[in-house]
């Protein structure tokens, strides 16, 4: 576990009493495998983006399920791994809101290092079974997470996409930070109100608009493409 400043933060929630059952949880389902993200990187996330340098927060679900794919941040997956439909949507948005050309890989690691806090509801997911790890404990550790952020002075931007990521609105300060809601990316619902959302240039806006550096959304090319 990387030390930063979640660190601490980190070390506390590991002691409350609805983890030590979540833990026991996790740990005999990696014993039964397999569980993905690998056990190393399932706090992924909150080693990459510290919590001092959070600016945006993308909320997702749980996990992708299949082998290879999950590293421990939210619709992001490795590279070299097929770009998931969901994030085939996002790249299309950012198209058409920005301009940003469709990237050959779907690692979002360069978000994360500027500061974009890609968080699951849920860590951990069994292979083939998409949420297999619900109610055990890890929505609880999430909603902390983001009652932690909540609480930092700096303005967060909060993109929550699809009816469980929605459902935190109620926990988060408008008065201080941005919330923008929309349907999920998912090929299912992309077309009810993702599509169209421009939540990317909104939050860069918001973020210029408080005297912080807007991000950089395009996804650089990973491989060499010939002419």
């Amino acid at each position: 576990m990387k030390h930063n400043e979640w660190y601490p933060w980190l070390q506390n929630e590991f002691q409350q009493p609805y983890f030590k059952p979540l833990a026991a949880f996790v740990h005999e389902a990696y014993e039964n495998g397999p569980v993905y993200p690998p056990k190393v990187q399932v706090f992924s996330a909150f080693e990459t983006a510290d919590l001092p340098d959070i600016r945006v927060v993308i909320l997702g679900q749980d996990p992708y399920h299949q082998k290879g794919q999950a590293h421990g941040m939210c619709f992001s997956v490795n590279p070299g791994v097929r770009i998931p439909p969901s994030l085939q949507n996002i790249f299309q948005e950012l198209n058409t809101d920005l301009g940003c050309y469709i990237p050959d890989n779907g690692y979002l690691m360069p978000w994360a290092q500027q500061g974009v806090f890609l968080l699951n509801t849920i860590l951990t997911v069994a292979d083939s079974r998409p949420m297999s790890h619900a109610r055990q404990g890890w929505e609880t550790f999430t909603d902390h997470a983001i009652e932690r952020i909540n609480a930092k002075e700096d303005p967060v931007v909060f993109m929550l996409w699809g009816r469980p990521a929605r459902a935190k609105a109620q926990m988060i300060d408008r008065s201080k930070h941005l919330v923008l809601e929309a349907a999920h990316p998912s090929p299912l619902s992309a077309y009810n109100g993702f599509f169209g959302c421009r939540h990317f240039s909104k939050a860069n806006a918001f973020l210029t608009g408080h005297g912080k550096e807007a991000v950089s959304w395009q996804i650089p090319n990973l491989y060499v493409h010939g002419s």
